[in-house]
Formats: C-alpha cells, structure tokens, sequence
C-alpha cells in the first residue's frame, strides 16, 4: 500500500493542536492511518507552512445566490438586504449557472468537505450531480398563510424530490430535508407540515438576525411589515403571542430533528435557555450555526458567542451566500472570529469548523477529524486564516 505523509507548522486533528512534530499519514485515497512523531515518519514527509487541517464543513450557504455577489451593498441592514434578495432574483438562468459553478469550485478548491446548503430551487442539482463536495441539501419552504401551507409544502416536496432523483441516478451520498425559511416566513400550519415530514432529520431555521423578528411576535408590528408589502400582504399573516420569535416557533418541532439555528445574532441569554431546555424535553438537537462574515456584511454585528459559550451551546460555522459576504471561505470565517472574540483559542474555533460540523451534518463518522479510517480531507490554512487550500 502506498503512502502520503503531511506535515506542517501544526496540526489539528480535530479535536487538539499539535506543532511541527506530528505527521498525518494517509493511504493513496486520503484514508487516515495514523499520527505519529516525526522520528517514526520515515521519508518522503511533504512539509507545508501553516495549520494541517481535516476538511472545513460550511454547514450553512445559498449556493443558488452566487449570481448575487457584489450586487446588494454591505451594511444596509437586514430588512432593506431580504427586500433587495426579494426583488433581485430574475437573472438570466445561464448567469446563475455559471456563477454557481464558480462557486462550488471556489469551495472545493479552499477544502471545503461539506456544506448545509439553503435553495428554494433546484438550480443546483446540475452543479451538484457533479460535486466532490458532500451537500445536506435544506430546500427552504416560504408559507406565510395557514391557507396555503398544503399547496406551498407541495410545491418544495417537488423541488425536493428533483434533489433525491438525482442522488439516486448518481448514487450520491447527499441528503435532501424540507426546512423552515424563517419565523417571519412561516404560518403555524407549515411549521406542523414540516415537523411532520422532517421525523429525525436535519433542518435549519434563521433564527433572530434583527431585533423586529421579535417585535413581529411580541405586538404584530414592526419593520417586517415593508418586507411583507412586497409579498402583498398588509400585516402581519402571524399570531401575536407576546414572545420571542424563538419562543413562539421552536414548539412546532418535537419530532427528533437535529435543528440547526442560523445566525442568532440578536438572541439573548433567556432565550438561549429557553431553547435549550425545550430541546432537552422534546428531544431535539440544537446546533447554533454562525455566520460571522455575514453578520458583518449586513448589521455590522457580531453574534453574542461568548454568551453561547457560557451555556455550552454546541457551535458551527457557516458563510451563508455569496449575497451577504465577501468571499466563501470558513477560514475567512476562523478569521473574523479571532479579530473578533481574542480570547477564543484556537483550538476551539478550529473544532467547529471540522469535527463540529461534521456531527451537525451527521457526517461525524467519515469527516471532521483525522481519525483512522475516516476520509476527511487534507486542508492547509496559511497566512493567518487569510487562505486555506485543498491538499488531498
């Protein structure tokens, strides 16, 4: 058997960081064998400078907004970037695709492994046939009305299942769940709809990225309405409940899933423990995802991180899209989180862009970590998490 040997400045195996002693050995197909010190290596060790790293796992992205990068400017504000999201979607359908195909090429070729991808499409399927990229594929359901809901849920389950028809020609290993957009985009109805067709599965929601999510809850009003003006809706088609969005959505859901809570940007420490005493309860898994970069592009705002930490909240990375961020990068990601939050160790911020992401994406026994027998994937992050590449 043929033999690859990788060794760097350090190494991260998933879990720990180690410093230029250790070597990765893998088989000639990326299987990881072992890690061993550099006296036992023998020869033929590729010596590289920067962090060895498994594979980055993006577990949240619009990869069907690509055609969207550098069109709506940063720092307008979440309402004003849905509304722009909204009304900037007819494209010439050869543009999206070239821009998608640039786009996964672009995370593959910065080792990305796997990624939680949002469509309300199928624009991607074609794209994804052909990916070496493993895509949990979260077709995104908008129901505003209890008296669409059965229509809407239809429409997305035929769009999911162009998804499945696909990995079933290809024999992928992607998988394929119907996910709520939104508290702000989903009636009561749906959120049952979905929680009955998504028993045990992954999903994701876009959880309080602006302070209005609330409102719309608490009192009916607030800055959703002028996005719902859009949809021709003159108020708010949801129940007032006098709570949190959180508190008034999350117990739709008591059926197993794996929840994946996107951005939290503007969450706070009640309910945060109120989401995770819920989950415990009912038998839910709650994964925080953020998208700092994003955060970034749209409020100029970080995530309360340090807050989720304090509640052990389990934590992953994503970049969301190319509408909402400057490149596509989970390195660029570590990065903004370290010039952020100084204090974080590495180590840590590292573990929820691999193994962390991999267990979200219940992908943990195959990547994240370079464990025996795992094929994970070999990525060098250089020049202080400015790059990241794809060497094996």
């Amino acid at each position: 058997m043929a033999y690859r040997k990788f060794k760097a400045d350090q190494l991260f195996d998933g879990y720990h960081l180690h410093g230029n002693d250790k070597v990765l050995i893998t088989d000639e197909t990326g299987g990881v064998q072992d890690i061993v010190s550099v006296s036992e290596a023998g020869d033929d060790v590729q010596s590289f400078s920067g962090i060895l790293s498994p594979g980055l796992v993006n577990c949240h992205c619009h990869l069907e907004l690509s055609h969207l990068k550098n069109v709506i400017p940063p720092h307008m504000g979440l309402i004003d970037f849905l509304c722009s999201v909204v009304t900037k979607r007819d494209f010439a359908p050869e543009l999206i695709q070239q821009e998608i195909i640039k786009a996964e090429k672009e995370m593959y070729g910065n080792g990305i492994v796997a990624v939680g991808d949002i469509g309300n499409t199928a624009d991607t399927v074609d794209v994804k046939s052909k990916s070496r990229i493993r895509w949990q594929n979260f077709v995104e359901v908008l129901s505003f009305t209890d008296e669409k809901a059965e229509e809407n849920i239809d429409h997305y389950k035929k769009v999911a299942q162009t998804f499945e028809n696909q990995k079933t020609k290809i024999k992928s290993q992607n998988r394929t769940s119907l996910v709520p957009h939104a508290p702000y985009s989903i009636s009561p109805k749906t959120f049952k709809l979905i929680n009955e067709l998504t028993k045990d599965q992954v999903i994701s929601i876009h959880n309080q990225e602006h302070p209005a999510e609330d409102v719309l809850y608490k009192t009916g009003g607030g800055d959703y309405l002028k996005l719902f003006k859009i949809f021709g809706i003159d108020k708010s088609p949801f129940p007032v409940t006098g709570l949190s969005s959180i508190r008034s959505v999350l117990p739709h859901f008591n059926n197993g899933q794996t929840i994946l809570l996107i951005h939290n940007t503007f969450m706070p420490e009640e309910d945060v423990v109120f989401a995770k005493e819920y989950a415990e309860a009912n038998r839910l898994n709650l994964i925080w995802c953020l998208c700092v970069n994003a955060n970034l592009y749209i409020e100029n705002k970080t995530p309360p991180i340090e807050m989720l930490l304090k509640h052990n909240c389990p934590i992953v990375l994503g970049t969301d899209s190319y509408s909402s961020n400057w490149q596509l990068s989970v390195a660029k990601e570590i990065q903004a989180i370290k010039n952020h939050f100084a204090s974080l160790s590495l180590e840590t911020i590292l573990q929820w862009a691999t193994l962390n992401g991999a267990k979200a994406l219940q992908w943990g026994d195959e990547l994240g970590s370079f464990e025996k027998g795992k094929k994970p994937g070999v990525v060098l992050i250089v020049k202080d998490f400015e790059t990241s590449k794809r060497i094996f």
